[in-house]
């Protein structure tokens, strides 16, 4: 769902490909879902399973960082935790500053999985002056007046861009130009940023539209088959009808009031 331009400078020095980085994450989620129950080792099939990846490349990923696990074991949950936790600098708190208090700008700010993760939110940031000293997720929202101050002052390296397509590129200025070197963009737009600064892009429209791809190929292949879909035929009847309703209401309203002449004539 997201992409990213450049590695961090640390990955590049272990020599961890991207897609490595890309997917640890995953295995971290995982993890801590077996830690919270307790269980003290996994296999790599198990894992690899629960992370959605296969075992091989599960392997392979966890070479880079050193681990091999034992054979006949597995891997060590707890010690999994921490080494991927480390790679990810997440053994550390990382201020985040969230710019643009909308739905989803108000959404990012309650989501509980930051803190949890190592992420605090130190401040959140709107244009819209009514909406200044207004609590979200018990923070006070601050106007974007107040930006570079704050990013000095909470040494804010991670920026959260949740504003309208239009304001983003101002925006990632202001946040490059004050020091912050890593932006998670929600805004619909892609942003332009000097070498060394770190996007990433979140868009809910393209994910949805990659899925109605799948959706239309999986449909195809099985009506190739003679196979009919229940959920496809019920959306193409609800088009067929849409259609025959329009049609109804065009040709009534080219009919005049005995329902055969138009009611205006063309000239």
């Amino acid at each position: 769902m997201a992409t990213g331009r450049t590695h961090r400078p640390a990955t590049r020095s272990r020599g961890i490909p991207e897609a490595t980085v890309a997917r640890l994450p995953l295995y971290l989620r995982a993890l801590t879902a077996l830690s919270e129950r307790s269980v003290p080792t996994v296999s790599s099939e198990e894992l690899a399973a629960a992370a959605g990846v296969n075992s091989a490349k599960l392997r392979k990923d966890f070479s880079y960082l050193g681990s091999y696990g034992t054979r006949g074991v597995g891997y060590d949950v707890e010690y999994l935790v921490y080494q991927i936790s480390r790679e990810l600098g997440l053994t550390q708190d990382w201020p985040v500053v969230i710019v643009g208090i909308g739905n989803l700008g108000a959404a990012l700010a309650n989501y509980g999985g930051f803190a949890s993760r190592g992420f605090r939110v130190a401040a959140l940031i709107d244009a819209d002056p009514a909406m200044a000293g207004k609590p979200v997720a018990g923070i006070p929202v601050q106007h974007t007046d107040e930006l570079e101050k704050i990013i000095q002052d909470e040494g804010v390296s991670i920026g959260v861009i949740a504003t309208p397509a239009g304001a983003a590129q101002q925006v990632c200025e202001r946040l490059v130009a004050a020091g912050v070197t890593s932006i998670l963009n929600f805004a619909p737009t892609v942003l332009s940023v000097p070498d060394g600064v770190d996007v990433r892009k979140v868009d809910l429209s393209i994910e949805l539209q990659i899925l109605a791809f799948h959706e239309q190929r999986k449909a195809g292949e099985l009506a190739a088959a003679g196979t009919v879909v229940p959920a496809v035929a019920a959306r193409q009847e609800s088009a067929a009808a849409r259609r025959g309703t329009a049609a109804g209401q065009e040709s009534a309203a080219d009919q005049g009031p005995d329902g055969d002449v138009p009611a205006v004539m063309p000239t």
